[in-house]
């Protein structure tokens, strides 16, 4: 069942440049939520280098509709040239919590 709503991950630097994109996100209600997980590690192909970096990722909660506006404004912020904004589904969730980021992203009718 498509409920409209979508888990967005976004990698970032570190956790503090998470935070910045994610308070931005959140106070300009884009998404509900961040949560910041910092320690990753990615290994990657960039421009024909091999690449092993550390990094942190920003997922975010919000609705499949503000999907664009979301992305284009991580894009803005963000330090990379090519920002991993990937979204994915959410299928199924506690209702009051669906509930929850649709009054925090502003459509309290859904």
């Amino acid at each position: 069942m498509d409920n409209g709503h979508i888990i967005v991950y976004v990698t970032v630097p570190d956790r503090d440049f998470g935070a910045v994109i994610g308070r931005i996100i959140v106070e300009e209600r884009l998404a509900a939520c961040c949560n910041i997980i910092p320690g990753l590690r990615s290994i990657y192909r960039w421009k024909g280098k091999l690449c092993d970096e550390a990094e942190a990722m920003c997922v975010f909660k919000t609705r499949s509709a503000l999907f664009e506006r979301l992305c284009e404004r991580v894009k803005a912020l963000h330090s990379y040239e090519c920002p991993e904004i990937i979204a994915v589904g959410i299928k199924e969730g506690f209702k009051p919590y669906l509930d929850w980021i649709d009054e925090e992203t502003g459509d309290s009718d859904a």
